[in-house]
């Protein structure tokens, strides 16, 4: 390779390394500047009436303890309708479908589910719910959040089985074990942690969505644990007290973000730390 190759090739290297640098750092200094707005304003906004008042009237003060349990009753009530199909639906794709036309259409339907707008999920769910219904309520908004967590428990399901050694299904399979102990017994347990994790990040995903929320479940200024009535919820109450003009509801839709935040992030660790300590024990 002449000398003038080998310098223009390097040339290259470097420029390309140097806009890969600054697009980093472009991206970097505004999710920077995002967290550190939120974690500044909404720190200072915390007190002990936040956990323990229910969200105010205008121009009153309050806190956001019906908002946060409502927004745990519906993640919680969209993990468990979501995750038990996603499992099966992946453990189907991965186990019983792998090459077929099913499967293929099934991946490809996942798919545009996955990059589908949420606003467009919870019109979905306001006309075949809501409407049916006649009222919004947390039910609703459940089943909205249950659709944004079916694609990606599906999706880390079928990857991680197919990550399992093929020698791992034939052991089993000769000692002339049925292929539902199979995938029970020694599939789902070599899997397990990837499937956790992507549980973990579904939920972070859907503890921070607010347009499927608007359509379904809405907010209430009260107390309730009836599932089949508006519920209040934390985006909801950050979008609606950001938006409102007293400087009360503004505090705590501070308040109510960096809460969110601080959920995110420690759920988002969670995860990362069963991929870790999955990996150590593997290697």
């Amino acid at each position: 390779m002449s000398a003038s190759l080998y310098g223009y090739r390097r040339a290259k290297n470097l420029v390309a390394q140097g806009l890969a640098i600054l697009a980093t750092a472009f991206g970097l200094f505004w999710l920077v500047w995002i967290v550190w707005t939120t974690l500044s304003k909404g720190l200072a906004s915390i007190n002990p009436d936040l956990f323990t008042k229910m969200t105010p009237p205008p121009g009153d003060e309050g806190g956001m303890l019906n908002a946060f349990f409502g927004s745990a009753t519906m993640s919680l009530l969209g993990i468990a309708m979501g995750a038990p199909i996603g499992v099966l639906a992946g453990t189907f794709l991965a186990e019983y479908s792998q090459k077929s036309w099913i499967g293929n259409t099934v991946r490809f339907v996942n798919d545009i589910l996955l990059s589908a707008p949420s606003i467009v999920l919870g019109l979905f769910v306001y006309t075949l719910v809501v409407a049916q219904m006649g009222h919004f309520s947390a039910l609703a908004g459940a089943i909205a959040l249950a659709f944004i967590v079916l694609p990606v428990v599906v999706r880390t399901t079928d990857e991680m089985l197919q990550l399992v050694p093929t020698q791992m299904r034939e052991a089993a399979l000769s000692l002339g074990v049925p292929q539902w102990k199979v995938i029970v017994q020694v599939l789902y347990r070599s899997s397990l942690p990837g499937i956790v994790t992507g549980i973990l990040l579904a939920l972070a995903r859907i503890s921070g969505e607010t347009a499927p929320l608007l359509f379904t479940a809405l907010n209430n200024q009260y107390w309730t644990t009836d599932v089949f009535s508006p519920m209040a919820n934390v985006p909801v109450v950050i979008f609606q007290y950001a938006m409102s003009p007293y400087e009360s509801w503004h505090t705590l839709a501070w308040a109510g973000a960096f809460v969110l935040t601080l959920f995110v992030l420690c759920v988002s660790l969670l995860a990362r730390a069963i991929v870790l300590r999955n990996k150590i024990s593997h290697d």
